[in-house]
């Protein structure tokens, strides 16, 4: 099988946001490998599904040892797998502490090291994450400690990586969203969620891919982080 198409490999990939972006990839002519827990292979042959918990190492050397093995390379990581917990910050439990950081932290950390590998010895590569625009606009009204712990980590981590690769060929971005309408929220909730917003309205996916579709194109843009959050950063 030729290996001159490109290869993006997408968490949390199953549904919502992640759906969408493998769909708007496989538009672009890219094959994907999809990665979440639950996870099933469908009838697409450039689209491979890895089921697995991307907070265990071994999930993320699985993921990119099929996009090498089957389609020759890895020329973009969407980071995309991520889990929300707003609690009073006493309220957290270890529980919940632990879920955070094994995907968020976790899981950005392990199968960004593998990629990253393979797109250094081809000296070209593209790592996008999607934060949260909580990181920069903490609200009373939401209490979200452990996303600002977590998902700001990335933020500067993306920054840092920017830089490191700013030579050699990879760039590394991410988007920091708003609230998205996504299956994560149930629909009662969105008229609350939606006034949280200075456009008092909620994203929608499609927002999501664009910006992450922008970044990809934008070949001079490399530790940016682009807030897609109906102006929540700006101010209120």
């Amino acid at each position: 099988m030729s290996n001159a198409q490109k290869v993006a490999i997408i968490t949390g990939a199953s549904q919502g946001i992640g759906a969408s972006l493998v769909k708007a990839y496989r538009d672009r002519n890219y094959r994907v490998v999809a990665t979440s827990r639950s996870i099933k292979q469908g009838s697409d042959p450039d689209v491979v599904a890895v089921a697995g918990d991307i907070g265990d190492r071994a999930t993320a050397e699985r993921v990119v040892k099929e996009a090498v093995t089957r389609f020759g390379r890895v020329d973009t990581l969407v980071n995309n797998a991520g889990i929300f917990i707003s609690k009073p910050f006493t309220e957290y439990t270890a529980e919940d502490f632990n879920s955070k950081i094994a995907t968020n932290v976790a899981g950005f950390f392990h199968i960004t090291q593998q990629a990253a590998a393979e797109m250094l010895k081809q000296g070209s590569g593209h790592i996008v994450s999607i934060t949260t625009s909580l990181t920069d606009n903490a609200t009373a009204i939401v209490p979200t400690v452990l996303a600002n712990l977590t998902k700001g980590g990335i933020n500067s981590a993306t920054k840092a990586l920017a830089i490191e690769y700013a030579t050699k060929g990879v760039r590394v971005n991410a988007v920091s969203p708003g609230i998205i309408k996504s299956p994560m929220h149930a629909p009662e909730t969105h008229e609350f969620l939606a006034a949280l917003h200075p456009v008092k309205r909620m994203g929608e996916m499609r927002d999501i891919v664009d910006a992450v579709l922008y970044l990809e194109s934008a070949g001079f843009v490399t530790g940016e982080i682009l807030h897609v959050d109906g102006g929540q950063s700006a101010g209120h």
